[in-house]
């Protein structure tokens, strides 16, 4: 630590830049989980668990992938409440091992084929451990990123933490990209789709000793140094601020809605089986478009240090609104190429949105209770955002043989979150220990 800044000892360079890299691997490992588990699902889950359900057993595929998001908030709400109490780090810790104990749980599941119903019902139970180790994991990696971090580079830090999508993204789709490539389609379905989930575990080692070795969020240990943590964070937050968190929590939809199209599997599978491209064709195209989300992450983040953060995320919101009609023409060319070219313009304004996202909420919440509302804020953005989004587009692609009410539908996610988000009071640059 170094001097003092705003009553707060200012972590030395090296201590920052250790937080930020130890929130973006640990929450890399997490969305590689995560998206293992919806791209199998769009892809192989209904054959493997719910093939007596027959042409349903898609549109119950993509419900397991929400149903985690419906237990979000109350791993939000616990991790919350003991980030609160008891610390950033010793919580992020524990959301880490338990996202890899149910990943691995997962690639070691039976199939219908062997156990019958039981292998539905212990998918969902190990996905539910998902969705509750996901809902505490978000808010103490940003916070652990922006708490360390320079009150003038916050929102560069605390894009460390967004960055965890875009390479979860990259490794999970790249991995079912591997193994399309090296596997016959039979091979794939027979065993080779548990590597990608086995593989989590060295993945969980790796995060688990990084985030070990980081230190404890500078501003918590203020607080407990002053005796002025929260005895009942939770309870405090909706007592006192319940505009916040549902400002935030809708500032929000409209980015995870929209990046679950991308990476919920819903368009691999439409793309698939529409134009007849090969799964590796179009997990490509996923691959290229995470870069491009992944860029203009860092550019929105490093843009929001030098503006207000609403400005920044409401631009890619705007982008978002525009862009979601010509998205699908430009899909429903069934050309390839287009198809590239919509998945990547469809990733700028995700970016946009996305990076200025750890630093606005954290300013946005006192320090006693910041944890729990960063972590439900985001946990409640992500049900009413990408819970659904494979479950809803595929109802209303059935509904009316088209994509258009699809795009209507992620349009309206977008406005949604630029209404929110215009009404969000900008602090950029505020003490984070008020």
């Amino acid at each position: 630590m170094t001097a003092t800044e705003a009553g707060v000892a200012t972590p030395a360079k090296s201590d920052y830049k250790r937080a930020a890299f130890a929130s973006m691997i640990g929450t890399t490992v997490e969305w590689y989980d995560f998206f293992i588990y919806a791209q199998a699902a769009a892809i192989i889950f209904a054959q493997l668990f719910f093939a007596p359900m027959g042409t349903a057993g898609q549109l119950v595929s993509y419900v397991t992938v929400g149903i985690s998001f419906v237990f979000r908030p109350l791993g939000a709400v616990l991790a919350g409440y003991f980030g609160d109490k008891i610390g950033r780090k010793k919580v992020l810790v524990a959301t880490l091992a338990m996202m890899g104990v149910a990943t691995v749980g997962i690639g070691l599941l039976p199939t219908y084929a062997t156990i019958g119903m039981w292998a539905p019902a212990l998918l969902i139970l190990l996905r539910i451990v998902q969705g509750f180790s996901t809902g505490g994991e978000w808010g103490g990696a940003a916070l652990l990123s922006v708490e360390h971090a320079p009150s003038n580079r916050r929102g560069i830090f605390g894009a460390a933490t967004q960055m965890g999508v875009p390479f979860g993204m990259l490794l999970a789709t790249g991995t079912l990209t591997l193994c399309t490539v090296l596997m016959t389609d039979e091979q794939f379905l027979a065993w080779g789709w548990r590597i990608p989930f086995l593989l989590s575990f060295l993945l969980i080692l790796i995060g688990y000793y990084i985030r070990r070795r980081v230190e404890e969020s500078p501003v918590f240990l203020e607080l407990a140094e002053r005796k002025q943590r929260s005895t009942a964070p939770v309870g405090s937050l909706f007592r006192k601020h319940p505009k916040q968190v549902f400002l935030a929590a809708f500032s929000f939809v409209g980015t995870n809605g929209n990046g679950y199209m991308i990476i919920g599997g819903f368009l691999v599978a439409y793309i698939t089986k529409t134009f007849g491209f090969s799964k590796t064709e179009i997990l490509v195209a996923t691959l290229a478009s995470a870069v491009v989300w992944g860029v203009f992450t860092l550019v929105g983040a490093w843009w929001s240090d030098r503006t207000d953060r609403t400005i920044v995320m409401n631009v890619g919101n705007a982008l978002m609104v525009l862009f979601a009609v010509p998205f699908f023409l430009l899909i429903n060319t069934g050309q390839l190429g287009w198809i590239y070219v919509a998945m990547l313009l469809f990733a700028v304004g995700l970016g946009l949105s996305y990076g200025p996202q750890p630093a606005l909420f954290a300013e946005m919440f006192p320090a006693s209770v910041r944890y729990s509302g960063a972590s439900i804020a985001y946990a409640i953005g992500a049900i009413f955002g990408g819970a659904f989004v494979g479950t809803i587009s595929q109802w209303l692609f059935d509904a009316t043989g088209g994509t258009m009410a699809i795009a209507i539908y992620l349009l309206l996610l977008a406005a949604v979150s630029f209404g929110a988000t215009w009404a969000i009071k900008d602090r950029s640059g505020a003490s984070l220990t008020d």
